[in-house]
């Protein structure tokens, strides 16, 4: 434990320390922003704030790869990584280290949306169960995709690459619902694969625990990938 934490706080403190987490913040809240106040808040003129939800989970795209394209990839390439695990440190911790870190920066970004939440509350009562539903779908789609960008990460020591494929992956993820639409016969399997359902379940303010074992079984899945992705660099 002691060492995850230890690989926490320096990765956070990495994002700080460069301009990357005050880019990714300032972009997110920027696009949430407009997007949701100029293309939907406004031209609805109702106190909902699920189009603030759907425009945060698109922004998801850019965002989460940006976060996550440097986390392995960047040690891969500067060789940094064979000089972390001469430490008395497990792959699994290296992965997990990360992974917190970065969730902890989208958490952080999330939560100033909340300012948008209440700025819509003045003007009008909203669905408690929504805005609680909204947000923990949030923060858990943002935890899967995040441990997939990990694990792509890992599979790759160029960022560029890392990027490009983590954007293309979570851009078909996210509107893979919508894409069914245009798909004839039984596609209920890729509807239960589809991110966005499960997202858009919980964000009607019931949690359901097929949702939760579904998000908690992606994170599990990117996770062990990206540990076993790491192993099998030590025998290459």
């Amino acid at each position: 434990m002691t060492n995850i934490i230890s690989i926490f706080k320096k990765e956070l403190n990495s994002f700080f320390d460069s301009s990357l987490a005050y880019i990714a913040i300032f972009l997110f809240l920027i696009i949430t922003g407009v997007g949701f106040f100029n293309f939907s808040f406004f031209l609805q003129k109702q106190a909902d704030v699920r189009d603030l939800f759907f425009f945060c989970s698109a922004v998801y795209i850019i965002t989460i790869p940006a976060i996550t394209m440097r986390l392995i990839s960047e040690e891969l390439k500067n060789g940094t990584l064979e000089l972390l695990t001469t430490y008395p440190v497990t792959d699994f911790q290296i992965v997990f280290g990360k992974f917190l870190a970065s969730l902890t920066l989208l958490t952080i970004t999330i939560a100033l949306t909340f300012v948008y939440t209440f700025s819509v509350s003045t003007l009008g009562n909203l669905d408690e169960g929504i805005v609680m539903g909204g947000y923990i779908g949030l923060i858990l789609m943002g935890a899967v995709l995040i441990a997939l960008g990990v694990y792509i990460s890992s599979a790759t020591d160029s960022q560029v690459v890392a990027l490009i494929v983590s954007v293309a992956v979570i851009f078909f993820w996210i509107f893979l619902d919508n894409i069914l639409i245009f798909i004839g016969g039984n596609v209920r399997i890729f509807e239960f694969i589809a991110i966005d359902t499960h997202f858009t379940n919980i964000q009607r303010g019931v949690v359901d625990s097929r949702d939760i074992i579904y998000y908690f079984s992606f994170i599990t899945l990117f996770l062990f990938l990206a540990t076993r992705s790491l192993a099998g660099r030590k025998w290459a």
